[in-house]
């Protein structure tokens, strides 16, 4: 999502001119997947770290570029290596690291899920190989569910620095959030405000929902922690400026408008002037866009990436991103843009989606994401249950999957990926259920808990 606009901010509406530049024709619905996963060394299950070559991030970059087939990332030139790239048919795929040295897959745009679960298949299997030599075994959990913090890496890079210093001041939660969880994002396209509009308040509406359908990290340091998902737990508790559900946007008359004025008042991280990052923690960008910083002043690409440092459940920018959901499986991750795609992809599904959650208003929704974290599908909160809620949008995208019709070579629809998840929460459970299937009196724990959540 790069971008060359250097150009000053003069106005308002100069700022909703990104948004407008994501409009795509009738019939142009591509998803983007992006995963992450946690990495540990496979003789003892502790975390991989950043530096270390045989067993460490740089080293097992070092043999995928020595297949050829990948090119380097730098922080900033002469800067260390955060991610690799690779050219596909459809686009660029990107290896990249989160803050605790997660992997993250980037992927390219795909026409359907079936594209989806074949790149992520091809991404296992093109790692595999180097990742055996390497001694490295990747989890896939919202939250690790092995490592302290005290052993866990920090990858060295500049924003992640910035980031590290100001979460403390506004949330408890904000380090663990950086190093500890690890998510599956969907990103999808919209051909007007009014459409990109719909999509977003039925994101987030549908969110904690969503949530509950696929908890997947019910443990932490070893042990089971009595959640459903950590992961939604910390997030509850990293900084609320710039996270949750957003309210102004619930509305049938919410804007772009509405979007950026909620945008403009959260506090900046940083912004790049000649490709190095400048701290600016705590100005809101609405006061660099009035008074500038130390004799910079604002410029589209500030915008942009100032945009992309906020963290609602469901981020504007050129695209949608729907970011609620924990890490999954190989077998589930596909699900997950199943799921979405069949809900936001599907204009019948779409209307049905809104009305359903049309009696939900936020104070029922936010007062629900806790209860989520703890419980799972069997969230409750003032007489209203999570689950027939989730059982119906699981219908519904179902229902847009068989509308869709997209086939692959052995003439199966999308719903190939979603039908198994659909019965465990037609069951009432979700993946953290499985997890702590006969889990009391395991002897070993720990490796129980290594074994059941490797990929």
């Amino acid at each position: 999502m790069g971008s060359t606009e250097a150009r000053p901010i003069r106005r308002f509406d100069d700022l909703l001119e990104y948004f407008h530049s994501g409009h795509k024709g009738d019939g142009v619905e591509l998803l983007g997947t992006e995963s992450e996963k946690f990495g540990v060394q496979t003789k003892n299950g502790k975390p991989v770290s950043y530096d270390g070559r045989t067993c460490g991030i740089l080293g097992f970059f070092e043999r995928l570029l020595e297949t050829g087939e990948w090119a380097p990332v730098l922080d900033y030139p002469g800067g260390p290596i955060i991610a690799l790239e690779r050219d596909r048919p459809i686009g660029k795929e990107q290896i990249s690291l989160e803050p605790g040295a997660q992997l993250e897959l980037s992927g390219a745009p795909q026409e359907t899920v079936h594209g989806v679960a074949d790149e992520l298949a091809a991404h296992l299997e093109a790692i595999r190989p180097v990742s055996e030599s390497c001694g490295v075994r990747w989890l896939s959990a919202g939250y690790h569910p092995l490592a302290t913090p005290d052993r866990l890496p920090w990858v060295p890079k500049k924003r992640y620095e910035i980031m590290r210093e100001y979460f403390p001041s506004v949330g408890t939660r904000g380090l663990d959030m950086m190093r500890r969880t690890a998510t599956v994002q969907v990103n999808f396209d919209f051909s007007s405000e009014e459409d990109a509009m719909r999509k977003l308040r039925v994101g987030l509406k549908a969110s904690p929902a969503a949530a509950a359908i696929f908890a997947n990290s019910p443990f932490a340091e070893g042990a089971v922690t009595g959640r459903k998902s950590e992961r939604t737990e910390v997030w509850l508790h990293t900084d609320r400026n710039r996270t949750g559900l957003l309210p102004m946007m619930l509305g049938p008359g919410a804007s772009y408008r509405d979007y950026a004025t909620w945008a403009l008042d959260i506090p900046m991280y940083f912004f790049k002037r000649g490709g190095e990052i400048v701290a600016n923690t705590g100005q809101p960008f609405r006061a660099f866009m009035e008074d500038g910083f130390e004799g910079h002043h604002a410029e589209m690409d500030d915008w942009i990436l100032h945009l992309n440092t906020l963290f609602p459940e469901v981020r504007l920018q050129r695209t949608l991103e729907f970011r609620c959901i924990d890490a999954q499986s190989q077998a589930r991750l596909p699900a997950v843009a199943g799921f979405w795609a069949g809900l936001i992809y599907d204009p019948t599904s779409l209307a049905a989606a809104d009305e359903l959650l049309a009696s939900w208003d936020v104070e029922t929704l936010e007062a629900l994401r806790p209860m989520v974290a703890q419980r799972g599908l069997q969230a409750e909160v003032g007489g209203r249950s999570v689950l027939p809620l989730a059982q119906q949008l699981m219908e519904l995208a179902l229902a847009g999957l068989a509308r869709r019709g997209r086939k692959n070579a052995a003439g199966e629809d999308e719903r190939v990926h979603l039908t198994g998840l659909a019965e465990l929460t037609a069951a009432g459970r979700c993946p953290a259920d499985l997890l702590l299937e006969g889990i009391d009196g395991v002897p070993d724990l720990r490796e129980a808990i290594l074994d059941r959540t490797s990929i």
